[in-house]
């Protein structure tokens, strides 16, 4: 009895070791309009495999890597658009209304697909997204890019560049001194 006791109680515990390293494969394909989509169960030979997906909890840090990797950014410029935009308070709320660590605007959520930019996951893969998005407009100038982060695309192209706003100005700024510390 004691012996099938302890057959039963290692059984267990080895399921639920074994739970907490679940992974699952991650497939992704962009569309003919840049869209970039991402399944765990593809649907088209469009899919390609991705990478492996470890389904434990993560950090912030490992929000950072993993989406920084995903769209193609450096850690550094992530980290730094985080600092100056929350210093890494994922509850923090603009007096404008710009939510969580990335400080996403609520319609720029919702355009983005996010669900819930206070949950640091959503918001990184959000604020990353957005950040991709822009320098893909300005085809890479940074500056322009992070103009267009705290001012919003319209204004910058309406200027032709980093607009007159000292805000803006000092944001650009902040971000690339924080970018030289972070690298």
């Amino acid at each position: 009895m004691l012996t099938r006791c302890m057959t039963l109680i290692f059984v267990v515990t080895a399921h639920f070791s074994l739970a907490s390293e679940v992974r699952a494969d991650i497939y992704r394909y962009v569309d003919e309009n840049g869209v970039v989509h991402f399944t765990n169960r593809p649907t088209s030979s469009n899919f390609h495999f991705f990478r492996k997906e470890t389904l434990e909890p993560t950090t912030i840090d490992d929000y950072v890597r993993r989406y920084a990797e995903l769209f193609n950014l450096e850690e550094a410029l992530v980290r730094a658009v985080i600092r100056a935009e929350s210093n890494f308070n994922p509850q923090v709320v603009s007096h404008k209304g710009a939510i969580g660590l990335m400080q996403l605007m609520p319609a720029t959520a919702a355009y983005l697909n996010i669900d819930n930019p206070r949950d640091p996951e959503q918001n990184i893969r959000g604020g990353t997204r957005y950040l991709r998005m822009l320098l893909d407009q300005f085809e890479g100038d940074l500056e322009l890019a992070l103009a267009a982060y705290n001012a919003g695309p319209n204004t910058v192209v309406r200027f032709g560049g980093i607009p007159p706003y000292p805000e803006t100005r000092t944001y650009v700024t902040r971000v690339k001194q924080y970018l030289s510390q972070y690298r």
